[in-house]
């Protein structure tokens, strides 16, 4: 036997004893727009980054309902429910946060 169907029949049984990696969950994808740009955002109470950061990459949210809230000092906080449902459109969420008065 030749030594490249030796390296193949090798890798083929490694590859038979390997369990195949499981498809990646269903997501949607939420696109965010507005200021301040170093807003934190948060979602499901888990911090996801800066408001540019997030307007400029994306957040991929699993199927179901999501608190989003974007927070900045000396601004009032935003918060609003969003529903990620399989096969919709990406999100889009525009966010103008309200300074707090002096």
């Amino acid at each position: 036997m030749s030594r490249g169907l030796v390296a193949g029949a090798i890798g083929m049984a490694v590859a038979s004893c390997v369990e195949p990696q499981s498809p990646r969950p269903p997501t949607v994808s939420l696109r965010m727009t507005g200021g301040p740009p170093d807003a934190s955002v948060v979602i499901d109470e888990e911090s996801v980054g800066t408001l540019d950061v997030v307007e400029a990459r994306g957040v991929a949210l699993p199927p179901g309902v999501h608190h989003v809230t974007v927070r900045a000092s000396g601004y009032f906080p935003w918060d609003r429910e969003v529903e990620a449902t399989v096969g919709s459109p990406p999100i889009r969420l525009e966010v103008t946060l309200t300074p707090v008065p002096d």
